[in-house]
């Protein structure tokens, strides 16, 4: 049986239309049904509506920056193995930015306007991880997923008491993303130093700042 290589053009298509797809489509066909199809839709005022829109849009964005990073870190990946790890991450994050996309639908609300930004920078980060070899960029994604895991713990207690739908989707979120990680240090993950984890907090931090609002 003979193998098809992609060329270094053919490469780049499939970057630029992976990067299309999750900046510009907001709820993209997902693999899985949204943990909250079965949960009824909650009676939420007006500010709390909002508050329950910013925090899904935030994790929107945070879904598109996971995207991002493992598109980036296969780009550049050395190992076939490690590779497909990471694509079949970025397969299960698309579920992810579905379920937030119709959230935010319901919640009569849209993603970031800066999402073609959030990506370009999360792809870069990823490439550059993926560039100091696989160990290293495994690394990267066990420090982002326990970052992700923790954002989303503050959402579990700020959301709406009573917004069963997101609480839902955030809850398999998190428990998705604990997995990641554990299944990066399982591959071999090494610890990054202690300035690179500092810097990403404070990247994140502006980032759902920003993402909350705009």
């Amino acid at each position: 049986m003979s193998t098809f290589t992609l060329s270094s053009l053919d490469r780049a298509l499939v970057e630029i239309e992976r990067a299309l797809e999750t900046v510009f489509v907001a709820t993209p066909v997902a693999a899985q049904p949204s943990p909250a199809c079965d949960l009824p839709e909650a009676d939420l005022d007006d500010a709390a509506r909002r508050h329950a829109a910013g925090l899904m849009r935030v994790n929107h964005v945070g879904e598109v920056c996971a995207q991002a990073l493992y598109f980036g870190q296969a780009a550049v990946a050395r190992e076939a193995a490690l590779r497909e790890q990471l694509l079949a991450a970025a397969a299960e994050e698309t579920d992810h930015l579905a379920w937030c996309g119709e959230r935010l639908e319901e919640l009569r609300s849209r993603p970031s306007w800066l999402n073609p930004l959030w990506y370009a920078g999360a792809y870069a980060l990823g490439a550059v991880a993926g560039l100091t070899g696989d160990r290293i960029s495994l690394g990267f994604v066990v420090e982002t997923e326990r970052q992700v895991e923790a954002h989303l713990d503050e959402h579990l207690q700020t959301l709406p008491h009573n917004d069963a739908r997101s609480r839902a989707i955030v809850q398999r979120m998190k428990d998705d993303e604990i997995r990641h990680a554990d299944n990066a240090l399982a591959a071999g993950a090494l610890e990054l130093p202690p300035p690179v984890p500092g810097l990403m907090r404070l990247a994140a931090k502006m980032m759902k700042t920003v993402a909350y609002r705009v």
